[in-house]
């Protein structure tokens, strides 16, 4: 991928299309096309549910993925060896209130509320929160250099465990 040019601010219309085509790649399973929507210099962290503002430097967080981790999840998640995702959990990702901040320094920072279902072996989990992306434009395409992903849950017992990419 070349570097990423000056942005402008991208169209909240533009910025949805993007949310739901992830959205709709993760509910598929498509996880390698998911991949190709971050950049090389990516992170994906999910926090703890005590600790929302938790910096992965210093705090406990649920995940902490650079591009070369979420590979590996990609993968795991992918092979018959993942035992908590084989067969593949039903996923239905809904985004909404998505927010478009201004551009700065060559990315926008986005906001959305996301639930996500999860239905497995007769068991369904919701999981609720917000994401938090930070997004470039790199050949003309919008892409997520990073994102957050708050659950807005007072603990995962209903859940159990984060399995899936949220």
């Amino acid at each position: 991928m070349s570097a990423p040019a000056r942005m402008r601010t991208p169209t909240r219309a533009e910025v949805e299309d993007l949310l739901y085509l992830e959205a709709e790649l993760l509910d598929t399973w498509d996880l390698d096309a998911w991949l190709a929507l971050y950049t090389d210099d990516c992170r994906y962290v999910v926090p703890a549910t005590d600790t929302p503002d938790g910096d992965p430097s210093t705090d406990l967080v649920l995940v902490d993925d650079d591009r070369l981790r979420l590979r590996l999840r990609v993968e795991r998640l992918l092979s018959r060896k993942a035992h908590r995702e084989y067969p593949h959990s039903a996923l239905r990702h809904l985004v909404t209130n998505v927010r478009v901040g201004a551009s700065e320094g060559g990315e926008v920072e986005v906001r959305a509320s996301f639930v996500v279902y999860r239905s497995r072996n007769g068991k369904d989990t919701v999981f609720v929160g917000g994401y938090t992306y930070r997004l470039v434009e790199i050949d003309g395409e919008l892409r997520v250099r990073s994102k957050r992903v708050v659950l807005d849950m007072s603990s995962l017992r209903p859940a159990n465990d984060v399995a899936v990419i949220l």
